[in-house]
């Protein structure tokens, strides 16, 4: 009799561990590069300027439910263009934010995002996410929206977010570093929309 309680008893606790690393069962979806962009959008007195920079890699992670749970992805920042200027005025405004001036990404070729929370909006694919980002080795928390879709066998999200690059010391044209800039000010503040498709 001891001997079949021993077994029900170990059976039952198989069957609960069981189900538990099943709950627990986190899925990762890699980026989709070719689908996934980010925008950027830079303001300076009297103008702005716009492009994009390339996702290099990275994931998202769901639980058993499909529920969002965290990520992480890597910024390529080589890979920083301009979308309003062409020729050489093009070519002026890249290399000038490639350089020291501004992320110095011989030094610093990539940025880091990893999802540190993920919080439910109530709604399916809508969450609120605190992250941390890095850039040019320093990490500073930022918070976003963003509704995850399923789209042609993808998941697919959008966020929209406004970065202060004087937080990760890029310093040119700041009114934060400088006085008396006028209308040679740069603002620290830029917006940032990401396009981010995992499969």
């Amino acid at each position: 009799m001891k001997k079949v309680l021993f077994t029900l008893i170990a059976c039952m606790s198989f069957g609960l561990l069981m189900a538990s690393d099943n709950a627990d069962e986190i899925r990762t979806m890699q980026v989709v590069k070719s689908e996934s962009s980010i925008w950027w959008k830079g303001y300076k007195v009297g103008g702005d300027h716009e492009g994009f920079v390339d996702i290099k890699s990275g994931g998202l992670e769901f639980n058993s439910d499909g529920m969002l749970t965290g990520g992480r992805f890597v910024i390529d920042m080589t890979t920083i263009s301009c979308t309003d200027l062409t020729g050489d005025m093009n070519a002026r405004l890249v290399n000038h934010l490639k350089s020291d001036d501004f992320f110095d990404v011989e030094k610093h070729p990539e940025a880091h995002l990893e999802i540190t929370r993920v919080i439910s909006r109530g709604e399916p694919g809508d969450y609120r996410i605190v992250a941390n980002l890095t850039v040019k080795d320093i990490t500073d928390e930022i918070r976003f929206n963003t509704i995850l879709e399923d789209k042609g066998g993808m998941k697919v999200g959008t966020a929209q977010m406004k970065i202060d690059r004087s937080i990760y010391d890029v310093r040119f044209g700041s009114g934060t570093f400088f006085s008396n800039l006028g209308d040679r000010t740069i603002h620290d503040e830029f917006d940032i929309k990401v396009t981010l498709a995992v499969q």
